[in-house]
């Protein structure tokens, strides 16, 4: 794909009219959206809708405070802009901002909607009010939903009704915690229908990634994935999104490939006081996807660029803000411990109250490894009081884990293996994992090791294969699978699976996994 300067695709601006309300625009994708405006009121408006679908919120609310400007009584620029600040899957979906917006328009519900002149606008605003209206979040996004539903049944062959009514799903989904997949997969089966009706639709792809985002039904997403970063290369998030699916396949070089690239779109777009979450975003997946690969170098590149962006800043000569950014802090210490769990270069780190679970997971594993049992006691105790603190179940799966390394340095196998037991439990009745691994250690995985040292390689097939099926084509797994066949005399499977992790480390000769795959295949093959 030929490299364009984001910052130029914003300012650019190319109508290809194909129709009275089609428009495609360089570098957004396209979209049949008609209003009651026309001219340069609903160009703009039409770029907004079409960068939002790509969840490009800053450049969105750009093009909704142009039309706004030109056409102050346009009501849908205000439905537009009211949504481009909150992320609708992964928020609170704070209303403070959006009712502003609404505001602007007009004091009341009823003087706004008398703004809309049409039945399917009003109905438009009709659901923003009450997504930005009374009640907790969970409340107004499944009453949005509902009003969405009901437009959507207004509106069947309507391609916009029917990209936000799945949007809502997908967002009431989240809220609810609905585990079932059904909103999920009603949302999914729409977004595919709009995606071979217009395979260049921005929010076809990125809401059917979203849709079967999951072990399960990723492969349904993989056509989207690959088209949705070509759609709107000068969206971060767009370049980024395609790798949910492309982690679900274990597509390493292509997971790094696209968070490199969003990071980049995102650094040239930044201003400072901008948020950095695109960038941050990118600085999680793109260190995993390298990490897997075995470039640990570039691994601690995200480290670095992670810390400049925690002080306001980029790292390859960005300006610097006046104070950092709060998700990049955050990010800093996830990235620290990913590395020691992922590269296995064990390091015990400083345990306080501001230790984070993260580090304290990589601290556990490192004391295990290093034989250090009293670091080891530390760390399960940090956990633990983290986890009796209200902690989420990754807190309670990684107090287990560490837990049972205790123990198993003890001597204490059966319970040991008791508190991994508990930990799967946990860990299966939650959510299918999305993006990297969560905790950093997968429970599986680390489960399947201890089996290996306690002799019970047989057991432990099984759990790499389960560490597997969740996180396809990870290293770690794939090595400890190996190892439990060729400890079960499976020669045929053990080659299998060592050859699958040659061709994940290729070129990575130097790693000591690396060298004992290809000892144990010169000694299989013909």
């Amino acid at each position: 794909m030929k490299r364009v300067s984001p910052v130029s695709l914003v300012v650019a601006l190319l109508f290809v009219l194909a129709g009275p309300a089609q428009a495609q625009f360089e570098s957004v994708g396209s979209i049949d959206f008609p209003t009651s405006a026309t001219g340069q009121v609903q160009q703009h408006f039409l770029r907004g809708v079409a960068i939002l679908h790509s969840f490009g919120w800053l450049q969105a609310i750009e093009q909704f405070h142009a039309a706004q400007k030109l056409d102050p009584n346009f009501a849908m620029a205000y439905w537009g802009e009211s949504l481009a600040y909150n992320h609708p899957l992964n928020s609170q979906m704070n209303p403070t901002e959006p009712r502003k917006v609404l505001q602007r328009l007009a004091p009341t519900r009823a003087e706004r909607l008398a703004k809309a002149p049409t039945d399917r606008e009003k109905g438009f605003l009709n659901a923003v009010e009450v997504l930005w209206g009374e009640g907790d979040h969970v409340v107004r996004r499944v009453g949005y939903m509902e009003a969405m539903r009901d437009l959507y049944e207004r509106y069947p062959n309507d391609s916009e009704v029917a990209a936000f009514y799945a949007l809502s799903m997908l967002s009431a989904a989240a809220a609810t915690g609905d585990l079932s997949g059904r909103l999920n997969i009603r949302a999914g089966a729409i977004t595919l229908k709009l995606f071979k009706e217009n395979p260049n639709h921005p929010g076809a792809p990125h809401y059917t990634i979203h849709a079967f985002d999951d072990p399960v039904h990723a492969p349904l997403a993989l056509e989207s994935a690959y088209r949705f970063a070509e759609i709107a290369p000068a969206v971060s998030h767009a370049i980024h999104m395609p790798t949910h699916i492309f982690i679900q396949h274990g597509m390493w070089d292509r997971v790094s490939r696209h968070n490199q690239a969003a990071y980049d779109a995102a650094r040239e777009l930044w201003k400072p006081g901008d948020p950095m979450g695109d960038a941050t975003h990118a600085l999680d997946w793109g260190q995993y996807g390298d990490l897997q690969l075995g470039d640990y170098e570039k691994g601690r590149l995200w480290i670095q660029r992670s810390e400049s962006m925690s002080h306001g800043g980029f790292l390859e000569g960005g300006e610097h803000a006046d104070h950092g950014d709060g998700r990049a802090v955050g990010t800093v210490s996830l990235l620290k411990a990913r590395y020691i769990v992922e590269t296995e270069q064990w390091q015990i780190l400083p345990i306080t109250a501001e230790s984070s679970v993260n580090e304290l997971l990589a601290t556990g594993l490192s004391a295990a490894r290093t034989g250090n049992r009293a670091a080891l006691a530390q760390a399960e105790a940090a956990l633990q009081a983290r986890a009796d603190d209200g902690g989420n179940g990754d807190t309670q799966i990684m107090y287990k884990q560490v837990s049972a390394l205790l123990h198993a340095s003890m001597g204490h196998a059966d319970i040991a293996t008791g508190l991994m037991d508990e930990a799967v439990k946990i860990d299966e009745s939650m959510a299918p994992p999305r993006g990297a691994a969560s905790p950093i250690k997968p429970v599986h995985e680390l489960y399947g090791e201890m089996l290996l040292e306690l002799g019970r390689a047989g057991d432990a097939v099984s759990l790499f294969e389960t560490s597997l099926q969740r996180l396809p084509n990870r290293p770690r797994s794939l090595l400890g699978l190996a190892r439990a066949y060729a400890q079960t005399g499976n020669r045929a499977k053990a080659a299998e699976a060592y050859e699958r992790l040659t061709r994940v480390w290729a070129g990575r000769d130097s790693f000591p996994g690396m060298q004992e795959a290809r000892r144990f295949l010169a000694t299989t093959r013909p």
